[in-house]
């Protein structure tokens, strides 16, 4: 009988068939960390070209004319496709694939699913884009564009949803945490969303007379993708993650359950034409969150701000402050129903609540998702999000001021404020980019060390 043939240990405890498998893990990890590095470019991309160059320039046309209606619906959706969709929508998937199996203790997803997800995501919000401001073959295409976003985010959630919660015994339901099941509903309302903008897209290729939505159906289709998505999203992160950040106290779990209620009934009875009532929700859902977070409350231990500024904190707090001044302009917005309001109301939000939050989180967990590199600059992480927020203050409160002719200088403020904000998500979009060109952290440590012994 032949003997048995055994790997043989090395003086570190290691064999060929442990170091075989730690490659093995190591490439893996490699592969995800280019993966998501692939997911945050492409929305940097997104966010700095088709979304926020086209609003500024509707913006410098708008405030010339000191007229709201004098650029095409098309456009403007455009824009915002291309914001939420093209830069927010392309994050929140790549940190899905990255992290949602890790949170919740299981293996890393499929690469290729991931890179096909990314195709097919960055192909539909293209052609999108193209389709909406140029109106080539736009009956046909604006369709096949919304096929292919749908596609992609079933891909989506086919891998991340089949991750199941660490050390689960198989006859037991899982048991989520409940970040994890706001995070779960936020999942539902993006594919709600992209659902819904099939929908949009089939009825204007079939009906329409431009590549627009109707006003009523983009209402409806607006609240869904702001209070029944992103924001979900935003809060169930920040359970996750802002307690171990900002060291706060343990999360009020009833309260933030509450506050998703709160968000998800606004939504449904927004689409069922009961708008007062829901913004009056999403009100009460925005002042929920913070309270249930405990944003505002003593914190339990120091922040966590190796790395990055030491003002991100104050910038969070600021940023769920930004959220119930738009919850409170939506209600304005529901009993006058005027344009500049209902404008102002979405900027803060998706500015002064959401591009601030990512400005704040992202810089601080990006980084160390793509392969533990570290910021380039927290200088230009701080001057970003001051820019930012004071653009978005000029934005809103001069938006209101000019469509409400309550002031005809504050024409004058609106081009003001789109650079500024312009510059704030330019240094943004540069900090992240030289930050994923650098060596990770450990490599940087490997070279410094070397030079140290020549």
């Amino acid at each position: 009988m032949a003997a048995q043939v055994t790997s043989p240990a090395r003086l570190d405890g290691s064999t060929p068939a442990i170091d075989e498998a730690y490659e093995k893990m190591r490439q893996r990890e490699i592969g995800l960390s280019r993966m998501l590095m692939l997911y945050i470019g492409t929305g940097l991309a997104f966010m700095l070209l088709p979304g926020t160059f086209l609003g500024v320039w509707n913006l410098i046309k708008i405030s010339s004319r000191e007229m709201a209606n004098t650029i095409s619906p098309a456009w403007l959706q455009a824009h915002g496709h291309a914001q939420v969709f093209g830069w927010i929508g392309t994050f929140i998937l790549g940190i899905g694939f990255h992290s949602i199996p890790r949170m919740r203790g299981g293996e890393p997803v499929a690469v290729r699913a991931a890179r096909a997800c990314w195709a097919l995501w960055t192909a539909g919000v293209a052609m999108r884009w193209v389709t909406c401001v140029y109106g080539w073959e736009w009956r046909v295409l604006m369709p096949a564009s919304a096929v292919l976003e749908l596609a992609a985010f079933l891909i989506f959630f086919r891998n991340v949803s089949q991750h199941k919660p660490a050390k689960q015994n198989a006859e037991k339901k899982p048991n989520f945490e409940t970040w994890a099941k706001i995070v779960i509903g936020a999942t539902v309302g993006m594919l709600a969303a992209v659902v819904m903008n099939l929908v949009g897209c089939f009825r204007a290729a079939l009906y329409s007379s431009t590549p627009a939505f109707t006003p009523g159906f983009d209402q409806s289709f607006l609240a869904l993708i702001t209070w029944g998505f992103l924001v979900l999203f935003v809060w169930g992160f920040s359970a996750k993650w802002l307690p171990v950040f900002l060291g706060l106290r343990e999360t009020r779990e009833r309260a933030l359950v509450m506050a998703f209620l709160l968000a998800a009934a606004a939504v449904i009875l927004d689409g069922a034409g009961a708008g007062k009532t829901g913004a009056v929700l999403a009100l009460a859902g925005a002042m929920t969150a913070p309270l249930a977070l405990r944003l505002f409350e003593k914190t339990a231990r120091p922040a966590k701000v190796n790395g990055v500024h030491p003002s991100y904190p104050v910038f969070i707090r600021i940023a769920y402050a930004w959220a119930i001044v738009a919850a409170a302009l939506g209600v304005w917005a529901a009993i006058v129903n005027e344009k500049g309001v209902w404008g102002a109301s979405r900027h803060a939000l998706t500015v002064g609540f959401l591009a601030a939050m990512v400005f704040a989180v992202g810089q601080r967990v990006l980084p160390a998702f793509s392969g533990m590199r570290l910021l380039f600059s927290p200088r230009l992480m701080f001057a970003a999000l001051l820019l930012l927020n004071i653009g978005c203050a000029l934005r809103v409160s001069s938006e209101v001021l000019a469509y409400q002719e309550y002031a005809a200088w504050a024409w004058k403020v609106l081009p003001i404020s789109a650079f500024t904000e312009l510059t704030a998500i330019t240094l943004f979009a540069i900090n992240l980019f030289t930050t994923f060109s650098r060596p990770p952290a450990t490599q940087m440590i490997r070279i410094a060390m070397a030079k140290q012994n020549t």
